[in-house]
């Protein structure tokens, strides 16, 4: 397939499909996206078709990959079963996986992979006796849809059960809630490999992330002092591409505990934590991808150089101002201003007695922008 394959079709077009499609090209491969939104990223990289153009998408493509989880798993399916195309990589199985975070959780638990305690809540009742059973405070979530922290109910006292029910209880006409125990944890780290079709498996080193407002803000690539626990993020997420039987890059966000790291989600497809690896790793996460999707040998995954990855949220900084910092790169994906938003990333690369003093510049930019 390697040698017939010129166009990857990509379910999704936002500015992971935009960075994806920029690895494809030095590879020699063109790009075309199955996305609804108007004037998305990755249009500027290739050809962009709406739901109603399935079928014209699937005639301009040899293979299909994917740079959103929430895409229909039907649509997913239909292309994975394609006899005259490629495949879709990775498997829809891992979209039905990703998509749940009850039947998640409870294949992290079948795998021996910790998490932390959660249960099913369907009623209101259902929110007391998960009160009662995992303690205060809690976190409610839908079990579908909902992503930077969008969906969540912190419950920190049993007087608030009526507004979380209230706030969330909806959601339950189509799916559960989950409820997971409140933990103690130091920090957040994530870990993201990538499968190929001939199963190997290669990983990135761990890297730490911190959160604002429940968005990913910044990451710090390797994350320091976790040397204790790469053994076994590494083994969890390989249980995850094994069963899986996946092909392309994953990633594994996890909570740092006193015992070691619990499981808190995946993600089939290449991820926000990873973006440091365009520069900072001698094979990016979005080369890496490609490659495994396209059947070609991985590459080297271990970092070139230590970074910080900034994520640009609602509003732009000046271009001249960030580029003004030495050690700066700057990726712009080409989307309108809006609260919340992320519609840009700055990686300023480490290692020096500089590496402070960039990374608050580059963060007062963010800030006062």
């Amino acid at each position: 397939m390697t040698n017939s394959l010129h166009t990857i079709g990509i379910l999704g077009g936002g500015q992971l499909g935009m960075m994806l499609a920029e690895a494809a090209l030095p590879l020699g491969y063109r790009c075309v996206f199955l996305e609804d939104a108007d004037n998305p990223p990755a249009a500027l990289y290739g050809q962009v078709f709406k739901t109603h153009e399935l079928d014209a998408f699937i005639s301009a493509s040899d293979v299909f990959t994917l740079e959103f989880e929430n895409t229909p798993v039907d649509t997913a399916r239909k292309l994975g079963e394609l006899t005259n195309k490629g495949g879709l990589f990775p498997p829809a199985r891992a979209l039905e996986v990703a998509q749940d975070r009850l039947n998640e959780k409870t294949l992290f638990n079948q795998l021996d992979i910790a998490t932390v305690p959660f249960m099913a809540v369907h009623t209101l009742d259902d929110i007391k006796t998960a009160a009662d059973t995992l303690g205060l405070p809690l976190v409610l979530k839908t079990s579908r849809g909902g992503y930077d922290g969008k969906g969540q109910f912190v419950l920190k006292s049993a007087d608030a059960i009526s507004d979380a029910w209230a706030t969330l209880g909806d959601a339950t006409k189509s799916a559960p809630l989950i409820a997971e125990g409140f933990i103690n944890f130091s920090r957040e780290v994530s870990i993201i490999a990538v499968r190929s079709k001939a199963g190997e498996i290669r990983y990135y080193p761990l890297v730490e992330n911190i959160h604002t407002s429940g968005i990913l803000a910044k990451t710090t690539a390797p994350a320091a002092n976790t040397e204790h626990l790469t053994a076994q993020a590494q083994s969890n997420i390989q249980k995850l591409l094994e069963h899986l039987d996946y092909v392309g890059v994953m990633a594994l966000e996890l909570f740092v505990t006193d015992d070691g790291v619990l499981a808190n989600e995946i993600a089939p497809r290449v991820h926000n934590s990873g973006h440091w690896s365009i520069e900072g790793a001698h094979c990016s996460q979005f080369e890496n991808h490609i490659r495994a999707v396209a059947g070609l040998p991985l590459g080297d995954t271990a970092i070139s150089h230590p970074s910080v990855m900034l994520n640009v949220i609602g509003k732009y900084p000046s271009r001249a101002d960030v580029l003004a910092i030495d050690g700066v790169h700057y990726h712009h994906y080409h989307k309108s201003e809006r609260d919340g938003r992320k519609i840009a990333h700055i990686t300023v690369m480490t290692g020096d007695e500089h590496q402070a003093d960039a990374v608050a510049n580059a963060e007062r930019l963010l800030v006062n922008c």
